[in-house]
């Protein structure tokens, strides 16, 4: 199993997931780049994966199904470019000698869902869309901070060595906050500098991997006590705010919004 990036737009990452001559994408907003790297690889596209229903995840679907005829497959309860097969959380779909779970993770949208591979070679896989990033996670749209902080939870409690296949390269812009909120965190601090490299170089710093995330992500950290104080120091949260999880993550997004 191999996991290609493809960058599309301005910083997506179009996940293409190659076994033997066959090949699954995730998000293709742009059909263009997933065409020509099927072409360029001697491919053939089996399936497409959904994530959520914004334009640069769906964008390139329809063309790409008119072209391959692959099947597929998205959220119930999201717009998705028709034909095709909804799933919901709990569904086990089979795709190329791998079976892979829908979870359900609405926040950034209502309706999103993630694909997760359990057995994948090596280490687990998850397809996560907008939900979580290397260090943040998405912005919240059209859910609620209590559901985007379960979606998360829900994600944290995965296998540490599971890469995480996010869909846009913020890393470095997400890490700055992150020494924002715990700037003596030498975890961070060890990552950033990795992560620095990494683009310097012109390399994604993608897949991340949760274990690492679950040391320097401020919003898989909203409970501990450095990122709870840091939160309640800048956004004036009262003693009882202080105590609830999901006003201090709803405040934790909010710094994010507005972190320059």
């Amino acid at each position: 199993m191999k996991l290609i990036a493809l960058p599309a737009f301005s910083d997506n990452y179009l996940w293409l997931w190659q076994q033997d001559q066959l090949a699954v994408v995730v998000d293709p907003g742009d059909a263009a780049p997933v065409l020509q790297a099927l072409a360029d690889h001697g491919l053939t596209l089996a399936a497409i994966l959904v994530t959520h229903h914004h334009a640069d995840h769906v964008g390139g679907v329809r063309e790409l199904h008119l072209a391959t005829g692959a099947q597929v497959f998205g959220p119930a309860r999201e717009e998705v470019p028709a034909p095709f097969t909804p799933v919901v959380h709990g569904d086990h779909l089979e795709l190329l000698g791998q079976t892979v779970a829908v979870l359900d993770v609405p926040g950034h949208t209502a309706g999103h869902v993630a694909y997760f591979l359990p057995n994948a070679p090596h280490s687990p896989v998850l397809f996560c869309g907008d939900t979580l990033f290397s260090g943040g996670c998405g912005r919240i749209f059209e859910g609620t901070p209590a559901q985007m902080l379960a979606s998360l939870d829900s994600l944290a409690a995965l296998p540490p060595t599971t890469r995480v296949c996010c869909a846009h390269e913020y890393t470095l812009s997400n890490l700055r906050f992150a020494l924002a909120v715990e700037p003596s965190n030498t975890d961070l601090q060890t990552y950033m500098a990795q992560c620095q490299q990494l683009r310097a170089q012109g390399t994604p710093t993608l897949p991340a991997q949760l274990g690492t995330e679950l040391q320097i992500n401020p919003f898989l950290r909203a409970r501990h006590p450095r990122v709870r104080h840091a939160v309640a120091q800048h956004a004036g949260l009262s003693a009882l705010e202080q105590t609830d999880d999901v006003a201090v993550f709803a405040a934790l997004r909010e710094w994010k919004n507005d972190f320059k």
